[in-house]
């Protein structure tokens, strides 16, 4: 004889945790996509200092070694400068990231609607 599969739970508790699911799946969504857009700009900036070296290994450490002796040697007014370059850099390539991205934002299933309502 077959036995039944219980039935799903259905009820006031049951369609009260739905949304906080869904909400919760969306959060965690946005800050993957959050930190994969951080990582690719960062690639982005090793990539460029990649570029200034000839593409070589022994020319992006030459690059990262002027780069930070300079910082080291600089005044308070010129690593604050250096930073809000940094900054200012940082937001520019991944806003660039994001447009490019920008179908990736919400996840696949919420942008058809949810099944529950229709």
């Amino acid at each position: 004889m077959a036995t039944r599969a219980p039935k799903p739970r259905t009820g006031a508790k049951g369609s009260a945790a739905a949304p906080l699911r869904s909400l919760l799946y969306v959060y965690l969504h946005l800050i993957g996509f959050a930190c994969s857009t951080t990582v690719m700009t960062w690639g982005l900036f090793a990539l460029f200092f990649m570029a200034l070296g000839g593409f070589s290994l022994d020319g992006l450490m030459h690059q990262l070694h002027n780069l930070s002796s300079r910082y080291v040697a600089a005044g308070h007014e010129r690593v604050a400068s250096f930073k809000q370059i940094f900054a200012v850099a940082h937001i520019l390539v991944a806003g660039g990231l994001i447009v490019l991205r920008r179908h990736r934002i919400l996840p696949m299933g919420l942008s058809q609607g949810s099944a529950d309502h229709g």
